[in-house]
């Protein structure tokens, strides 16, 4: 079917669930690569990029539990998508996305490496960090809301729309990681990440981060 083609599917899925509002959307970079990093609360959350973006360099990651399914084995190879282990540090995943990134792509990640199904912010991983400091492309942090499985099962019950809101947070970038701080800058990078998705959600979803001072710093 091809690249362009799934995107239209994709569009009109969307466009049927959910009413998808963005604020700050002047803050998204219209051309180059960059890396948005959002929170992650249901499963329509990585094909809002495609829904939303007018590129084709969009950066897919997948987790490789997902192979197993027929469906999305089908979806990652039309969209030139990357499995990725979550739980073993995925060298070959990893090399791939950087190389990509210098081409120009997009990458959209969630730090938290799985969906949260309490809606509210779990700890970050170090994944999301490495990628933004390894490869030198700014860093677009976007907080979600509305994209709740929980709330999309009961919207489509009641024959109604989520609303889907994305707050786009300004662009910035990471230093450069030196190998002898390197374990303690990616932890320090990630709560950085974490804080400003943050403060861009409503205090209740915090989660994991109510009560970090970082988190007031970024609240304009």
């Amino acid at each position: 079917m091809g690249y362009r083609f799934v995107r239209i599917l994709v569009r009109v899925l969307v466009w049927a669930l959910a009413r998808v509002k963005v604020e700050g959307w002047e803050n998204v970079p219209k051309t180059g690569s960059y890396i948005a990093v959002a929170n992650h609360i249901g499963r329509i959350d990585p094909i809002l990029m495609y829904y939303l973006l007018d590129r084709n360099d969009i950066i897919m990651l997948v987790a490789e539990k997902y192979r197993k399914r027929a469906f999305w084995r089908f979806f990652v190879r039309q969209v030139n998508g990357i499995f990725v282990d979550r739980y073993e540090a995925d060298f070959s995943a990893m090399r791939e996305v950087l190389k990509r990134l210098q081409k120009g792509g997009v990458l959209g990640i969630a730090p938290e490496g799985t969906r949260s199904k309490s809606g509210k912010l779990l700890e970050g991983r170090m994944g999301a960090a490495f990628l933004g400091a390894k490869s030198g492309v700014p860093i677009l942090p976007v907080g979600v809301e509305g994209s709740d499985d929980s709330e999309l099962i009961r919207r489509v019950k009641r024959l109604r729309r989520l609303e889907i809101r994305l707050h786009v947070g300004e662009t910035y970038l990471l230093p450069t990681l030196k190998r002898e701080e390197r374990e303690a800058a990616l932890e320090d990078y990630t709560e950085e990440m974490m804080c400003r998705i943050a403060a861009l959600l409503p205090e209740e979803r915090w989660g994991f981060y109510a009560g970090h001072p970082r988190v007031n710093d970024f609240i304009r």
